[in-house]
């Protein structure tokens, strides 16, 4: 299938590719297909695309590049909606907030994205904890 995307104008994409994410995301309950879309060849930077909405499109890196210290524990119910068997099973991401200059762009530690790889389930956590906010720098972090 053909999707219109907001970097990258039409993209080829197959329904295998399709991430569900069964309420949305906050903010954009409305919003439950996305792709994740190198920003460039080199796979620092995704794109996680609405299906829907190409106008909808939110910069994500993988947190653990930049903070490799980044730990939290999901709860018992993200868990079981997302299906989730194994820690094998899941890719995490941080939404990022770019600044210009792109040296202030910050990383939301406070509510990753999760995906179950295997059955390509979604979900955005909200951790309840004080150790992340929604602006870690995320230059001189690797």
């Amino acid at each position: 299938m053909i999707i219109n995307t907001k970097y990258h104008g039409e993209y080829e994409t197959s329904d295998g590719e399709v991430l569900h994410f069964p309420k949305g995301i906050p903010g954009f309950p409305d919003e439950k297909q996305f792709v994740i879309i190198p920003l460039e060849a080199d796979d620092t930077f995704m794109i996680l695309q609405s299906v829907k909405t190409f106008e909808l499109a939110f910069v994500l890196i993988n947190p653990f590049q930049y903070f490799p210290n980044y730990d939290f524990t999901l709860d018992e119910t993200t868990i079981e909606k997302l299906a989730i068997h194994s820690p094998e099973d899941i890719a995490v991401y941080s939404i990022l907030t770019v600044h210009d200059p792109f040296e202030k762009t910050t990383a939301n530690l406070q509510a990753p994205v999760i995906i179950n790889l295997k059955n390509k389930r979604g979900k955005q956590v909200i951790l309840n904890i004080d150790t992340y906010t929604t602006r870690h720098n995320i230059m001189n972090k690797r």
